[in-house]
């Protein structure tokens, strides 16, 4: 059942229809195969048990969030104000690609949003100041998976539905593995533009003046991160609470900049439909299909398989490891993390191994697989964004950030507390 399984997901999603529409689909198939009896007749049920859950209400609030930002221009001057700050060093503006990545990943909640508007707001000074087309978009790609891994990350959220782990210690979780991640970004631009000064354009440093006066563009994403976060860990709010009240933030923002109108919450409220959209039909569609992988006994498949196999609980992890790194060139990265959580997780646990821990693991291989071909989802918007110019450009230019990843995975498998020091530390 397994090699039907994994061949029907690759078949289905080859032929380029919709992932929720593969996962719905795949789900019918072992049904009539797999199952003695018609799981069909619960998929009302099942439909509306899982898109009324009050956890996912938290998701259309955070894409709502970060659409406010970026139509009301509040990224560009977060950008600007970036630009100011850390341009000195090597690499100059592609650090603030990476700081502005990091800020708008701490209240966006997700990676392609994050890249989009910082490949939107960066791109055109590429060209302009000398920048290695490579370095810089590949830069681009890169800070912007951590829009799932620092909090608030739509990912999390989702991995905390799945697997009914607390969403709060999850986001604790991935503060310091984010934070760790954007600073190892930046100091491989540092190395790699010490060793190769043409990469890294012109630097540039600013009088102090500026420098202080750019600060006031980043005062309200700073007190807006603080308001979402601070309230869920002072206990004021829940996740979803603390989402309505960024957004009221958010407009509170762009009212005070005097970028708020009909046009941009109009755009705001519609990006927001079709996003939260997208992300429910696969959540739905990635439920049905669980449901029916668990009544056809596939998790006691795999649990016989991987005893057989005699490994070690690490070398257990090294195997899922493996796996992720190898679906993730083919697969979308939520897709991925729905279709194998419910499969995985129990399987880690079993094991031994703490579960928040493990989402905060799998998150750093999502990311990974955000910016390898063939199917990185960063790659492409970022392409998107440069109008012209080779897709293998933006590959190369990730490709050194893919390695920073998978080191920091190999660091959260070595030291645990990476992720676990914040969450035991609130307990």
């Amino acid at each position: 059942m397994i090699a039907y399984a994994t061949f029907g997901l690759l078949g289905l999603l080859s032929l380029s229809i919709p992932v929720g529409i593969v996962l719905f689909l795949l789900g019918f198939g072992l049904d009539i195969f797999f199952t003695p009896f018609p799981l069909m007749r619960g998929l009302g049920n099942l439909v509306w048990s899982t898109s009324n859950n009050p956890t996912l209400i938290a998701i259309p609030f955070f894409v709502l969030l970060g659409e406010i930002l970026v139509r009301s221009g509040i990224a560009t001057r977060t950008y600007a104000a970036l630009d100011r700050w850390v341009s000195w060093l090597p690499g100059g503006l592609v650090h603030a690609n990476v700081a502005t990545a990091t800020m708008f990943s701490a209240t966006s909640g997700s990676s392609v949003a994050t890249a989009a508007t910082v490949a939107t707001v960066a791109m055109p000074q590429a060209e302009k100041l000398g920048y290695d087309p490579r370095l810089f978009s590949g830069a681009i790609a890169a800070g912007g998976t951590l829009g799932i891994m620092i909090p608030p990350s739509i990912n999390l959220i989702v991995y905390g539905f799945l697997t009914q782990s607390s969403i709060p210690k999850l986001f604790l979780a991935g503060l310091v593995p984010g934070v760790g991640l954007a600073l190892a970004f930046m100091a491989v631009t540092v190395i790699l533009c010490l060793l190769r000064p043409s990469l890294g354009g012109t630097r540039r440093v600013f009088p102090l003046a500026q420098m202080l006066r750019a600060l006031v563009q980043l005062i309200p994403i700073i007190l807006l991160f603080a308001a979402i976060i601070g309230s869920i860990y002072k206990g004021w709010a829940t996740p979803t609470e603390a989402a309505s009240v960024g957004v009221a933030g958010a407009l509170l923002i762009a009212a005070l900049f005097g970028t708020l109108n009909r046009d941009v919450l109009g755009q705001s409220l519609l990006g927001t439909v079709k996003i939260t959209a997208m992300i429910m039909l696969v959540v739905i569609g990635a439920s049905f299909l669980n449901f029916t992988l668990a009544a056809a006994g596939l998790g006691n498949e795999l649990q016989t398989m991987l005893g057989n196999l005699g490994l070690s609980p690490m070398g257990t992890i090294f195997v899922i490891v493996g796996i992720y790194i190898v679906l993730g060139f083919f697969i979308e990265t939520l897709s991925l993390m729905v279709v194998t959580i419910p499969i995985v997780v129990p399987l880690v646990v079993a094991q031994g191994f703490d579960p928040i821990w493990f989402g905060i693991l799998m998150i750093v291989l999502i990311e990974m697989a955000l910016i390898t071909p063939p199917v990185g989802l960063n790659l492409y918007v970022v392409q998107g964004a440069r109008q012209g110019g080779r897709m293998s450009e933006v590959m190369v230019g990730a490709a050194p950030y893919a390695l920073t990843m998978l080191a920091m995975a190999g660091l959260l498998i070595a030291f645990p507390q990476i992720a676990l020091f914040l969450p035991n530390a609130v307990q």
